[in-house]
């Protein structure tokens, strides 16, 4: 067994664990707000990652279509923020 250093050992056990998923979406939560701006924050309910899908739940249709329309420009926005190809797909629940 060779020596790492505690970040290497860290990034490592969450890139295999099924952690990774629900760290990122904790990551995007916090990013969220500077991302989307204060008002779609304040009315999106929920935001999961599951295979490269983020999935948003909110209960107000205006908003709805408008991330519909907007879904490249978040998946761009988000893998910019993360430094790597973390969504591929946006579903709006």
């Amino acid at each position: 067994m060779g020596q790492y250093h505690i970040g290497e050992a860290i990034k490592s056990f969450v890139e295999t664990s099924k952690l990774k998923n629900g760290i990122k979406s904790v990551q995007i939560e916090t990013v969220w707000a500077d991302l989307m701006g204060s008002t779609i924050s304040r009315y999106t309910e929920k935001i999961e990652i599951f295979n490269k899908k983020l999935f948003i739940t909110t209960y107000v249709g205006p908003l709805k279509n408008e991330l519909h329309y907007q879904k490249s420009l978040i998946i761009q926005r988000i893998n910019e923020v993360m430094g790597e190809d973390t969504i591929t797909e946006v579903v709006i629940k």
